[in-house]
């Protein structure tokens, strides 16, 4: 929320864009334990046991959303929310849907890629669309909990899987991750994936490939 609450000013006030003070930051990442979180699953509840914290689902909410949603759609669409896109089939004439993967440096309206979708999720977190400028310097939406600044090993991650909420949630990690720890808990997941760096320079795991149209 910190980050959050300058990113509105900045983007308000450009010209007075601030990055949030440190000891703040530093002060509220004492408050951020997942051991927080206290799940009951006999009685169905869950509380927080510390009264500093507070739950935020943004990095998995709208794709579980549309993943339920999907599980009760007709066969045969393609349901787009923002970077979460979801076919629920093929097309009515048994072909793939194709998705396209934005390219995180340009305004061009050109794709990275396009993937063949059939009955998968595809899910892009990236650093080019909620973001804001301090001295020349963009500084995006995710954070990685180790520095408590945005994440800046990649420009954008898109993850491919049969469950939305799933994919969401992965895109998210993975764009904090170095690429070996991502690979591994994609693995893990039975994902496919591709990362893009600051350099414009692209991974992809595996079995991506295989789902390029171009």
């Amino acid at each position: 929320s910190i980050w959050h609450e300058a990113r509105e000013r900045g983007i308000n006030d450009p010209a007075a864009a601030t990055l949030p003070d440190m000891a703040e930051l530093e002060a509220a990442a004492e408050h951020t334990s997942i051991q927080c979180l206290k799940i009951d699953r006999e009685s169905g509840t869950a509380y927080l046991d510390d009264p500093q914290a507070s739950l935020d689902v943004g990095a998995v909410a709208k794709g579980y959303a549309l993943e339920m949603v999907c599980q009760t759609a007709p066969e045969g669409l393609l349901i787009s929310v923002g970077g979460n896109v979801k076919a629920t089939g093929a097309k009515p004439d048994g072909s793939s849907w194709v998705v396209g993967l934005q390219d995180p440096d340009g305004d061009t309206g050109e794709y990275l890629h396009t993937v063949y979708c059939t009955g998968s999720s595809v899910v892009t977190s990236g650093d080019y669309q909620r973001y804001y400028t301090v001295d020349g310097v963009r500084y995006h939406h995710i954070i990685d909990p180790d520095t408590l600044m945005p994440a800046g090993r990649w420009r954008s991650v898109t993850v491919v899987c049969e469950d939305s909420g799933r994919a969401d949630a992965l895109s998210t990690a993975l764009f904090i991750l170095p690429l070996e720890q991502g690979e591994e808990l994609l693995e893990s997941f039975s994902a496919e994936a591709v990362w893009v760096d600051a350099a414009g320079e692209e991974y992809m795991s595996a079995g991506f490939s295989e789902l390029l149209r171009s």
